[in-house]
């Protein structure tokens, strides 16, 4: 079948070369629309109970995760020199397009009670313009006898200062938001320079931003260096231009079809599938490489160019082929997950592993037949010496110390097992960061000084209608309860809800003294009652904190929402700190009058987490499963079945040994690399054992076919794997942690496999064969 295959392709070879330029200048067109992703990728799927309860908070509140937060830390706050340059700061940061709101010092506003209208007049505490710092003075009194604001937009302990800055939620998933988030962190970064002080930015929109951007530089560099990384090992194998540049062809040719189907299925360059196009540069050398050697090969033994082709078709488009299915089942059973982040990198993956068999069935023989034949320079590294010396000690060690193998092997896997046991699976939704990176140190600085940025959102339903009015102090009290649970955890910033207005307004009825900012009695509220109204009077700033407090119930006035940032705990802990505010809520919130929901980025993060763990985790069974399955097929033997899955369960096994004894956390990133290393891997035992299988249909013992093997393939399997540790390792320069664990853990597991392919399964084939001989 093969060889008339190999005759079909080379007499046709013209038709099926034009095809192939055709679909690849449309894929070209497609992929050159195709965008970059300014969201985090779903993770959860949509009928998730968690997902669900985000939606329809976001659908009464807005978004929770579009406030960036500028901080400082200074003694100097105060004095007229830096405020009057810091209100600037936030003229400007307001005139930048995106920006919708700022709560920040100089626009804070205070209530004043109006006697005559019995309404409260919310007015600016800093009056407009240059200020003198007399001025400064008197007016940083009022601001600091104001309990709402503490922890809020200043730390007293630490003098750090906070500006947050609300952007536009339809800005910030488009490509404008690089050039708000710059603009902005352009202007902070200029009052810092001309202060003399470090300033720190963060918040949910910063973070995305920087990482979408960097993601998008570091796909580039990728690619780009995995292609000359290619380039100058295959030159070096071949010692042949012509050779390294068909090579090249065939992944770039891959490239571009992965960005065109990227666009064809409506997806987005996300952290995932921007490592599509480094991975096919990776797993498509090995087909040219296999290829061309057998093509080396038979033109060597036959010399006659038009046969040397059919024969490499013959011989290797059955190995490619299932090489291929096996890398493609890898990636694409992540398909089969319900995170639609995974499902995306998988299918697209898994459709490109494919695409990129027939691309080299098509390219390599049409360019191979309308080449020169092969010079004895080009076929010069089939007689490498050193290497050919290295196979000579892997036969002697698979014919004569089969037993030490095995007890190696024991001891490794024991080894191994005990450092799984050391494992631990968490998150973090900046730890894919170095600690050193800004982002992180940003981070810590506001967790520090303010207990975090990271969204956590609290709803009480009343399950009614204007249910908040019609218990007022039931569902006020359980509030403040619950705030004050919140606000005595070191790793929770200050709640603000409804409450806290309320405590704002007792505080402005009982002339701004500052003992008075607390919970109205059932006295209190009816003399309030006619004040609850705000207003915002003819000052424009004077309307920011009616927002604030009006935006903590829906406008039913049946939900109310308790709104707290957070440090970013992990995974791991945040699962204990909700458990304990639910049972905290629900010793506070009677369940047959109120619901109580805990949501917001935190949630959804933790969630998504746990969906993509589970989910990668469920990949590797699927993957195993059916490549298993796919060599029961290909080689009908129980025997060959066991002893294939068993030189690749091993490398599996030492690097998840390996992560435990060195404190890699399994979590999205390091969980993916099993399942992509088993479908590369096994690559390596296919190709020894199709080789093997024909040679033992010859009437060869077994003996002298694993001899035979190993020097047949060892080479190719040798320079495959040089070239797969090489295109992983290029990762390990990523500013990424997961990515810089994919390339190292990847490039371990293929060097392991690598060995045990040539040392561990020849040894095993003659162990489990019938006859030994």
């Amino acid at each position: 079948m093969w060889q008339a295959l190999g005759g079909w392709v080379l007499r046709n070879r013209m038709i099926l070369l034009a095809i192939l330029l055709v679909l690849t200048g449309l894929m070209g067109w497609q992929a050159s629309k195709v965008k970059l992703s300014y969201e985090f990728a779903k993770a959860i799927p949509t009928d998730n109970p968690k997902y669900q309860t985000y939606q329809q908070f976001k659908q009464r509140f807005g978004e929770d995760g579009n406030m960036l937060v500028i901080g400082i830390e200074t003694d100097r706050f105060f004095t007229e020199k830096v405020f009057n340059d810091y209100r600037l700061l936030q003229q400007k940061i307001k005139a930048v397009k995106g920006v919708e709101d700022i709560l920040s010092v100089p626009g804070a506003v205070n209530l004043v009670k109006n006697w005559e209208t019995e309404k409260l007049q919310a007015a600016a505490i800093f009056p407009e313009g240059t200020l003198t710092q007399a001025e400064i003075d008197s007016t940083r009194d009022v601001f600091l006898n104001l309990p709402f604001y503490q922890g809020l937009l200043y730390n007293p302990d630490s003098k750090a200062y906070l500006m947050g800055v609300r952007i536009n939620r339809q800005l910030l998933a488009s490509k404008a938001r690089s050039e708000i988030v710059n603009a902005i962190t352009k202007e902070a970064e200029a009052f810092g320079s001309k202060q003399n002080m470090e300033v720190h930015l963060s918040g949910l929109p910063l973070i995305r931003t920087v990482l979408a951007d960097r993601i998008s530089a570091e796909m580039k560099w990728f690619t780009f260096g995995s292609i000359a990384l290619s380039a100058i090992i295959l030159f070096l194998f071949f010692r042949s231009f012509s050779a390294m540049l068909l090579s090249l062809a065939v992944v770039v040719i891959g490239v571009i079809w992965s960005f065109g189907t990227l666009e064809l299925m409506g997806y987005r360059i996300t952290l995932l599938t921007a490592l599509i196009a480094p991975l096919v540069v990776v797993i498509g050398i090995p087909n040219c490489i296999y290829f061309l050697n057998k093509y080396h090969t038979a033109y060597r033994s036959t010399g006659n160019r038009e046969k040397a082709i059919v024969q490499m078709i013959a011989k290797m488009g059955v190995v490619t082929l299932f090489c291929n299915i096996a890398a493609a089942i890898g990636f694409a059973v992540f398909a089969l997950t319900e995170s639609a982040i995974l499902k995306e990198f998988g299918a697209v993956a898994g459709i490109n592993i494919m695409m990129l068999f027939f691309i080299s069935l098509i390219l390599i023989p049409a360019v191979l037949s309308l080449m020169q034949p092969p010079k004895e320079q080009h076929v010069r590294y089939l007689d490498n010496r050193g290497l050919q010396r290295w196979l000579d000690r892997l036969e002697r060690w698979s014919l004569n110390h089969r037993k030490l193998i095995y007890a190696a092997t024991a001891v490794l896997l024991v080894a191994a097992v005990m450092g799984i046991f050391r494992l631990k699976s968490v998150g973090y939704i900046v730890d894919d960061l170095p600690a050193t990176d800004r982002l992180v140190t940003d981070l810590k600085f506001f967790e520090t000084h303010f207990r975090g940025v990271m969204p956590l959102e609290i709803t009480i339903d009343t399950k009614e209608k204007n249910g908040i009015r019609k218990g007022m102090l039931r569902t006020v009290n359980g509030i403040d309860s619950l705030t004050q649970f919140l606000a005595a955890k070191p790793y929770i910033g200050k709640p603000i809800s409804f409450v806290e207005g309320l405590k704002f307004v007792k505080q402005a009825f009982f002339e701004g003294d500052s003992v008075n900012y607390s919970v109205p009695s059932e006295y209190d509220l009816p003399a309030l009652q006619p004040y609850l109204s705000m207003k915002g009077g003819s000052d424009a700033q004077g309307a920011s904190l009616g927002k604030l407090v009006a935006s903590f119930m829906d406008s039913t006035r049946q939900v109310a929402r308790i709104s707290v940032n957070m440090q970013d705990v992990g995974s791991a802990q945040l699962p204990l700190i909700l458990d304990s505010i639910e049972q905290r809520t629900s010793q506070l919130f009677d369940s047959s009058r109120y619901k109580v929901s805990l949501t917001g980025t935190s949630v959804t993060f933790l969630e998504g987490t746990t969906f993509i763990i589970e989910g990668l985790k469920e990949s590797i069974f699927w993957a195993f499963l059916l490549i298993a399955l796919c060599m029961l097929y290909l080689f009908r033997s129980g025997r060959i079945l066991l002893c294939s899955l068993i030189p690749n369960l091993v490398p599996l096994v030492i690097t998840a040994g390996v992560m435990g004894w060195v404190g890699v956390p399994l979590k999205p990133s390091t969980v993916l690399i099993f399942s992509v290393a088993l479908g590369i891997a096994i690559d390596i035992t296919i190709r020894f054992l199709v080789n093997y299988k024909q040679d033992l249909q010859a009437g060869k013992s077994p003996k002298e076919t694993v001899v035979q093997t190993i020097h047949s393939t060892g080479l190719s399997i040798i320079y495959t794997s040089i070239v797969l540790v090489a295109g992983f390792v290029i990762f390990c320069f990523s500013g990424f942690g997961g990515t810089q664990a994919l390339g190292w853990l990847t490039s371990l597991t293929l060097v392991v496999a690598t060995i045990t392919n040539l040392v561990l399964l020849p040894a095993l084939l003659i162990s489990f064969s019938k006859n030994k001989k």
